[in-house]
């Protein structure tokens, strides 16, 4: 009976172990399973994105307000972006979202400036003013070979 009892307190603290190792790697990996009503969705097509990637950062005023959720290209060969952001943080409607680069060759990511508007952005709306990304290579190349 004692080694019965010995074995199933084992056994259940090894479950434990297990189920806190992976809500922690969950949490470390910024991949969240209970939080996706925490945040909203909102639509940017851009003509160049220049390496933004999928997981980039959105910020506004210098504070990270969400991520890129989805890249894609649409049918007019444009660059569009879904951005999940945080439920806390409003939008205007006439706000600008550009293509930044963290320092001079770090990650890129999306920078929303907000307009002066009094309407919000809801759920699945989309930003119209965009500023899409500089390409550092293409501005070196011009003023290399005298084009600029």
């Amino acid at each position: 009976m004692k080694k019965i009892n010995l074995e199933l307190i084992v056994g259940l603290f090894l479950i434990a172990g297990f189920a806190t190792f992976a809500y922690i790697s969950v949490q470390f990996g910024e991949f969240s399973i209970f939080s996706k009503g925490n945040n909203y969705s909102l639509k940017a097509d851009f003509d160049e994105i220049a390496g933004l990637k999928k997981g980039a950062n959105v910020a506004m005023a210098g504070v990270i307000i969400g991520k890129v959720s989805k890249v894609s290209l649409t049918a007019d060969d444009q660059a569009e972006i879904v951005m999940d952001i945080d439920k806390d943080v409003t939008v205007t409607d006439d706000a600008i979202a550009s293509i930044k680069t963290q320092g001079i060759i770090g990650d890129k990511y999306v920078r929303i400036s907000q307009g002066g508007s009094d309407d919000y952005l809801h759920d699945r709306d989309f930003i119209t003013e965009t500023e899409s990304a500089v390409d550092l290579e293409e501005l070196i190349s011009k003023y290399v070979f005298g084009e600029v």
